[in-house]
């Protein structure tokens, strides 16, 4: 039935002069919320872990879609069982391979230089891992070792290349991980590869020590004494049962293939807290228990505080997640190294995620640390190279909470004003502690995007 339009082109010219007067047209009702952008969340090594929406509580549902990268490989399933035998209730695998391997590469170094002092082991570390006869096991290794030869350690986190000379991986992998129901969704693990083989050391070590019989040589200061320095509690203890499965592992298959020097190994266990306070306490005392080597910190910043206690005491500090690029070149007397690749490599890998879902408004948040606002420039600085850079990025940092008693992050400035920015990418560059910024930002009635 057809009707006249006179009174429908009336009212819409009515409608329109109301707008252009008021900014406001009493024939539609949408929210407020209709013209605000759906936000997409994105992670890094700190919180792309499966503990992580337990943080969260009631709103732990927030995190689906969330997309991040961490350093990964694509770990056998022969050595997650391994793992397992350890601790059978490990859900998270982030990091395991690089403890493992911290503590492997300090055993066949300590096995080569014939002693258990530090400064000799050092000399032996960046050797271990290029330019000899590859092996890729406990026993393996440890044969060729006490028969003096030089040897090219590869296991699973250290594949393509071994350590520069700065003492860190010249090649890294990163998986990409996606949480769906409120955990990481294996099937959707994507691997890239990054680094430059071409940068490993080729400095040769010195002549390995020939081992003869199955006795400590006199003089070895045998048994090899190893100290933990792993988040066991505070910010990053969601990290602690992976890394702490991987030295366990290591440990056990060591020991299994007749130990170093003709001794087990000795374990001592500390934990850092994700405290310097904690951190520097426990350092303290394996120093007075006379500790070789100690595996830690878990954290870059605990990393950079210890690190001068560390090397006073002319101790080896080796942590298997400290990825700070500042730790390349910090002033260590060559005694500290990591199986964890530096930030550089994992900002290029994080800034390629978020650039796939095409983001037009950016925002950064990052704690207030060395590795919280060091991964933030490399990621900021990877996105201006695609063109995305001035009004359209915005950098945010926060205080962490200082211990476990301390009250949690305050995000609620924050979050209005990533709200007021129109982002549609967030980017959470922190530990368990970021899940506040997650629960501000749906306080403040951003859109998260699942």
């Amino acid at each position: 039935m057809l009707v006249t339009r006179g009174p429908r082109v009336a009212a819409l010219a009515a409608c329109a002069a109301l707008l252009f007067a008021t900014g406001a047209c009493g024939t539609t009702d949408q929210p407020e919320e209709a013209d605000t952008p759906q936000v997409r969340l994105y992670g890094t090594d700190g919180n792309m872990l499966n503990s992580y929406p337990g943080e969260l509580k009631d709103r732990a549902g927030l995190v689906d879609g969330m997309k991040g990268t961490t350093p990964l490989t694509l770990l056998p399933e022969d050595f997650k069982k391994r793992l397992r035998s350890v601790d059978p209730q490990l859900t998270d695998f982030l990091y395991a391979a690089e403890s493992y391997d911290a503590v492997m590469i300090s055993a066949l170094a300590a096995q080569l230089a014939g002693t258990t002092s530090p400064a000799a082991i050092a000399k032996q570390i960046n050797g271990v891992t290029n330019e000899g006869q590859r092996c890729d096991d406990a026993a393996g290794c440890l044969e060729l070792a006490r028969a003096g030869r030089d040897i090219e350690y590869r296991s699973v986190s250290l594949t393509r290349a071994g350590f520069t000379d700065a003492g860190e991986p010249a090649t890294a992998s990163y998986g990409t991980l996606h949480f769906d129901d409120q955990k990481l969704n294996d099937g959707k693990t994507e691997f890239v590869g990054a680094g430059d083989e071409s940068t490993a050391s080729t400095k040769a070590p010195p002549k390995g020590y020939r081992q003869r019989g199955d006795r400590a040589p006199a003089g070895s200061g045998a048994p090899l004494v190893l100290g933990g320095l792993l988040p066991r509690t505070g910010a990053l203890a969601l990290a602690h049962p992976p890394l702490a499965a991987g030295v366990a592992l290591a440990v056990r298959e060591i020991n299994a293939a007749g130990g170093v020097l003709g001794e087990p190994v000795v374990w001592i266990d500390g934990d850092d807290g994700t405290n310097p306070t904690v951190a520097k306490a426990t350092v303290a005392s394996h120093i007075e228990r006379d500790v070789h080597v100690i595996i830690g910190a878990g954290a870059s910043g605990i990393s950079k505080a210890v690190l001068p206690d560390v090397v006073a005491a002319g101790r080896i500090l080796f942590s298997p997640s400290s990825t700070d690029a500042g730790l390349s070149t910090v002033d260590d007397k060559g005694l500290f190294f990591r199986t964890a690749p530096s930030d550089i490599l994992q900002g290029r890998a994080l800034a390629d995620v978020i650039l796939r879902d095409g983001p037009h408004r950016v925002a950064l948040v990052a704690r207030k640390d060395s590795y919280g606002e060091g991964l933030q420039g490399f990621v900021r600085a990877e996105l201006e190279r695609a063109g995305i850079s001035g009004d359209a990025v915005k950098l945010l940092t926060y205080d962490p909470p200082a211990d476990a008693e301390s009250p949690p992050v305050d995000f609620g400035a924050g979050a209005r004003e990533i709200k007021d920015f129109g982002a549609d990418a967030v980017l959470l560059i922190g530990f368990a502690e970021s899940a506040a910024v997650i629960l501000a930002l749906d306080d403040a009635g951003v859109r998260i995007q699942s």
